[in-house]
């Protein structure tokens, strides 16, 4: 237990980022950060018969810190055995946790977009740059980690050691590559996700931005003239706005996702007259798709097709384009897409007239007024109907009570009182996230105090994705003063979410994450003034 120390952490920490910010480092990429003691021993480390509650949520960020916790015959580094190790995770981001104990358990989506399309014996292909391939397979499929019959799965590499904003074309060209000799195979349903919009979309850089509307343009014109040429229905769509807002309203670069609607527009090459289009929300997409393939809807698809009266004939093939983050926005110079030279995209807008999408808040499940994000997308895009998302069902547990009597939670923390041992959690520094939110470790934070608990120890992963740049230190010091309203938990451990939360298979990052939590190395920082 910590002694002599009259605040729980958050101001240390901040000091120790404002360091590391002079050094040029920023939130998402931050170096791991180990509170230590007056003899320079770390302190608040994860060991033998603890209990870890991991505070994030979302799903392919969080898999591989948590393969690196609980999977025996891990192969991507050696680790200290931990024997005893109770890992909570909030929600099951993975069927391959199905054997962990998971607080919220996964509400279950069946009849999805790809499901329907496998049951009518079609054949379907999936393709994504590995920062998106998830949401065209986890999260369109309801959640489902295992391709259906005739789905085919594409994942394309996406760039590493360069910074983003200097390759905004990303893996772009391999994609569109991929989805051509999906289209001359004569796929039935192709889905492609370009993930450029929502990547580049979190980078401070103007520039890069704007060339990144500029190269999505030239290759989905690549990608649609393909596709014309093979008769395939073509519908380009988004799962969420970013690219399209440039500033903040203080003039500061604007990083995160947007509440807008998204463009939904519609292309029959064998169509005689332009086709009339009705706006909605992205669950109509999936009915619309169906419609297209000849197919019923599910009787679980509360969304509504998108055309109506349109006779599209027999064995007709689709292309689905969702471009990731790409929102609409207004038409002056605040926004990227206006600004670029996509002469693709305005000649598409013109012939093809879109439609508005809603994406954000309740029209995607989330709670209201909130931004859209790729998860809620995809997954509503998939079921052809409103799922709730869960961070919705968090807030609701925590605003009925039912999080804290959640018997998973409860569980954990009794089994550390009886071994005598710590409470950690991880948590993401974030009020508004889709990976999470800082209100989980607080309202734990809350639980254990309850239950007369003295060790829990608190590991900050940085956001720098929807936090706005250099606003940890601001964010602890926030968290320092709920902490010391609550009266419990020790902040000993920061580290960027570039880092703890890698998606592209880096392990050699999740590493340095799992080495600082468990044998405390990294850049050390004082426990006390």
């Amino acid at each position: 237990m910590l002694t002599r120390v009259a605040h729980h952490g958050g101001e240390l920490l901040a000091q120790a980022v404002q360091r590391l910010y002079r050094t040029g480092q920023t939130d998402y990429s931050l170096d791991p950060l180990v509170r230590v003691d007056a003899n320079g021993r770390p302190v608040g480390r994860i060991g033998a018969g603890d209990a870890v509650i991991f505070c994030c949520r979302r799903g392919e960020r969080e898999v591989e810190l948590t393969e690196a916790f609980t999977e025996r015959d891990f192969p991507h580094f050696s680790r200290p055995e931990l024997p005893n190790l109770d890992f909570v995770i909030l929600t099951l981001y993975h069927e391959k946790f199905k054997d962990l104990p998971v607080a919220f358990a996964p509400v279950n989506i069946p009849d999805t977009l790809g499901e329907v399309v496998s049951r009518a014996g079609l054949s379907q292909m999936r393709c994504a740059e590995s920062e998106k391939y998830v949401h065209v397979t986890f999260f369109l499929n309801g959640g489902n980690s295992q391709p259906f019959a005739g789905e085919v799965d594409v994942r394309v590499p996406s760039p590493t050691g360069i910074p983003f904003d200097q390759i905004p074309e990303l893996s772009l060209p391999e994609v569109t590559e991929k989805v051509i000799a999906g289209i001359n195979a004569k796929t039935d349903l192709i889905v492609v996700n370009f993930a450029n919009g929502d990547v580049i979309g979190h980078i401070a850089n103007h520039q890069a931005k704007i060339r990144c509307a500029e190269v999505v343009d030239q290759y989905l014109g690549s990608m649609i003239s393909q596709a014309v040429d093979a008769g395939y229905v073509i519908a380009v769509t988004a799962d969420h706005g970013n690219l399209e807002v440039l500033l903040t309203e203080d003039g500061s670069p604007h990083v995160s996702h947007t509440s807008n609607p998204v463009p939904f527009l519609l292309i029959d090459p064998a169509a005689k007259q332009r086709l009339k289009l009705k706006p909605g929300r992205l669950a109509d997409i999936a009915p619309t798709v169906l419609e297209i393939l000849g197919l019923q809807p599910a009787d679980l698809m509360t969304g509504e097709s998108l055309i109506k009266g349109h006779v599209w004939g027999k064995d007709r093939r689709v292309l689905l384009v969702i471009l990731d983050g790409w929102g609409l926005g207004r038409t002056d110079d605040s926004n990227p897409i206006y600004l670029a030279h996509t002469p693709i995209w305005d000649r598409l807008n013109e012939q093809y007239p879109p439609v508005k999408l809603q994406a954000a808040g309740e029209a995607v499940g989330l709670k209201a007024g909130k931004t859209g994000n790729s998860e809620a997308g995809h997954m509503n895009i998939g079921a052809g109907r409103v799922v709730l998302q869960d961070d919705v069902r968090l807030d609701q547990s925590m605003a009925d009570g039912t999080f804290f009597s959640n018997e998973v939670l409860i569980s954990a923390m009794e089994g550390v009182k009886q071994r005598n041992t710590s409470l950690h959690l991880i948590g993401l520094l974030t009020e508004k996230s889709s990976h999470g939110s800082i209100d989980y470790p607080l309202a734990l934070l809350k639980m254990a105090r309850e239950r007369g608990m003295q060790d829990v120890y608190l590991h900050i992963i940085f956001d720098g994705r929807s936090t706005a740049p250099g606003s940890a230190p601001l964010l602890l010091t926030r968290l320092e003063k709920c902490m010391s309203e609550i009266g419990l938990g020790q902040i000993v451990t920061g580290i960027g979410r570039g880092i703890a939360l890698d998606r592209d298979l880096n392990y050699g990052k999740i590493k340095r994450a799992y080495d600082a939590l468990v044998l405390g190395t990294g850049t050390a920082y004082p426990a006390w003034d």
